[in-house]
């Protein structure tokens, strides 16, 4: 079986928002890392490989710092990777990163696409289901357990109020991965070394601009929330204190 995982770099969670001049992005000098689902939607490639054999394969987008999430996807198992290196990716949509994923694999036959069910950044949960839309493929999100069946493979996605549902897919298919569905491994020092001389095969924007469009979607202006503090006394008897509490969480907090 050979497997697609698309991935990305985010902040780190628990760096500082500092926001670039224009305010429409973070600065570059936070701190980076694997955006959680798609370490989830590796982790279930490289699993379905050691069940039925084949080749995973990661893909992202972004500026040279973006190398580190092949890197580390490479050191985990992966046998090759992709790299759409240029800054401009950052600036695109959904649809664009879809658009542009699609045509710089259109001369490989995957069986399975994987991406995360979104990412932690943006949380759009959109570019999987519009690769799969762009290429033609059956696409189902939020899955929570994949398994091979009679030339096709069955998956289980998370639904509703603690429902699941069992959905017979054929190949090939895109799949969002639920955080959750596994348990993620680390890399091996033997990984890491190996790491090195992996394909990692780069290419340009300019190689795949003739597939965008125009972003259809854009932020004009991000704002770093800012935390204040009001304090209000209840004056009055205990009964008539009480009664303005409720009717307090009640009416303007809205918790009860």
């Amino acid at each position: 079986m050979k497997i697609l995982v698309c991935m990305k770099q985010v902040p780190q969670k628990d760096a500082p928002l500092k926001l670039n001049e224009s305010a429409t992005w973070v600065r570059e000098d936070v701190g980076y890392e694997v955006n959680e689902p798609d370490a989830y939607a590796l982790e279930e490639a490289l699993r379905q490989k050691e069940k039925n054999g084949g080749e995973v394969v990661v893909i992202t987008a972004g500026p040279a710092r973006a190398q580190q999430v092949l890197r580390e996807a490479l050191a985990k198992g992966a046998d090759r990777a992709i790299h759409l290196e240029d800054d401009r990716f950052v600036t695109l949509d959904a649809f664009n990163i879809a658009r542009a994923f699609a045509e710089a694999i259109k001369d490989e036959a995957f069986d399975l696409i994987l991406t995360g069910l979104q990412s932690d950044d943006f949380g759009y949960a959109q570019t999987g289901v519009l690769l799969a839309e762009l290429k033609g493929w059956a696409h189902a999100t939020i899955i929570m357990h994949i398994e091979g069946k009679d030339g096709g493979i069955r998956v289980k996605r998370e639904l509703e109020s603690g429902f699941f549902q069992f959905v017979d897919m054929p190949l090939p298919s895109v799949l969002t991965i639920q955080s959750g569905i596994n348990k993620l491994r680390y890399a091996t020092l033997i990984g890491i070394k190996q790491a090195k001389n992996k394909p990692l095969r780069k290419v340009s924007f300019d190689e795949v601009a003739s597939a965008l469009r125009p972003n259809q979607l854009t932020i004009e202006r991000l704002y770093v929330p800012k935390k204040t503090k009001q304090t209000e006394v209840i004056q009055g008897s205990a009964q008539d204190v009480a009664k303005k509490l409720v009717a307090k969480l009640r009416d303007e907090m809205r918790v009860l």
